[in-house]
């Protein structure tokens, strides 16, 4: 087999039955699995009610985002595989140009289409908008989104680009490489797990893309609406755990000083100015969960610098997102 698109599924009936149809109509060329994370609804009955031709991979607990794919693509063989959410609806030809391009780019691990939002469909949506990019201090945001700024679709980003990291919402990877760097990080459960996959991807050689040639229209907040503490409280706990994995030795002490600061910070803003208490202690729980998990993390510590003079290329850039965007006012990727 070529290519799997392998969709993760957990009490997703709804969004199967809604951006099922537009997968199994443009994507003849592909395998279609749904990998079931232990649902509790009638998504897996419906499922073989209507789509009998779709393969079906039960796990036997909720995994996750991380360890669900991890589980379900061991049970894959197949040269590529296709990450996609259960509430993402792809276009007429959208897998050709992805394939074509890794085809054609051996030295390119892993790439995404451009990510333009279901609701408002001439703007980028947030979970990876023309392709990803991290700042010096660890924030993520992508080409036509910084931060909760979207920008609309004028094909101003219909270049490809190199990229520091790939949306999980539709995420092509070479399953060679996949395995190479040891899959998700199933510590993470969920969020940033695709930052910390690419980021490992490019310490072992490998280049990172986005092909907008291919578009495809993404709902969002599926799972976890954005502002739910619960997704606070992974998103700070696993980006600071992917900053002490990842980076250079030089950089740490110095960087994690600067995000303890930055942190605190952002919890008093959301509790005194947005005046969302739960929001608050979610953000500060995280990093007191950072902080009680760290030392499992040590032998990705050491691995990095083992690493550390063996010229690994380093695509995050050198400035401060934040600094840009709210001192200095610059809103677009362009500005930057």
């Amino acid at each position: 087999m070529k290519v799997a698109i392998v969709i993760l599924n957990w009490n997703g009936r709804q969004m199967m039955e809604q951006y099922l149809p537009s997968v199994v109509r443009y994507s003849a060329d592909a395998e279609i699995i749904v990998a079931d994370n232990s649902s509790t609804d009638d998504s897996i009955a419906w499922l073989a009610s209507n789509y009998p031709q779709i393969s079906v991979i039960r796990l036997e607990d909720n995994y996750g985002f991380a360890g669900g794919y991890n589980r379900a693509l061991a049970q894959v063989d197949s040269e590529y595989y296709l990450l996609l959410n259960s509430d993402v609806e792809v276009t007429e030809g959208w897998l050709s140009p992805l394939m074509a391009a890794m085809e054609q780019y051996k030295e390119v691990v892993a790439c995404q289409p451009k990510l333009l939002s279901y609701v408002e469909k001439d703007k980028f949506e947030y979970a990876g908008g023309a392709g990803g990019h991290l700042d010096r201090y660890g924030y993520p945001f992508c080409r036509g989104r910084i931060f909760d700024s979207m920008e609309q679709d004028k094909g101003q980003y219909n270049e490809p680009e190199e990229i520091f990291w790939a949306t999980g919402a539709c995420l092509l990877i070479r399953s060679a490489a996949f395995w190479k760097v040891g899959g998700f990080d199933e510590r993470f459960f969920a969020h940033n797990e695709e930052i910390d996959l690419c980021w490992r991807l490019q310490q072992a050689g490998g280049r990172i893309f986005c092909f907008p040639e291919s578009h495809v229209y993404h709902l969002g907040g599926g799972t976890l609406s954005a502002s739910n503490p619960r997704k606070t409280f992974l998103n700070f706990r696993n980006n600071l755990t992917m900053l002490w994995k990842n980076l250079p030795q030089r950089e740490l002490r110095k960087v994690m000083r600067i995000r303890f600061f930055l942190d605190h910070i952002a919890a008093l803003k959301t509790l005194l100015l947005d005046g969302n208490l739960k929001e608050a202690q979610a953000i500060l729980a995280g990093r007191r969960a950072f902080k009680a998990w760290r030392n499992d993390f040590i032998i990705e510590r050491r691995h990095i610098e083992s690493k550390e003079n063996q010229g690994v290329r380093d695509m995050r850039k050198s400035y401060s997102v934040l600094w840009k965007y709210y001192v200095e006012k610059r809103h677009t990727y362009k500005e930057l």
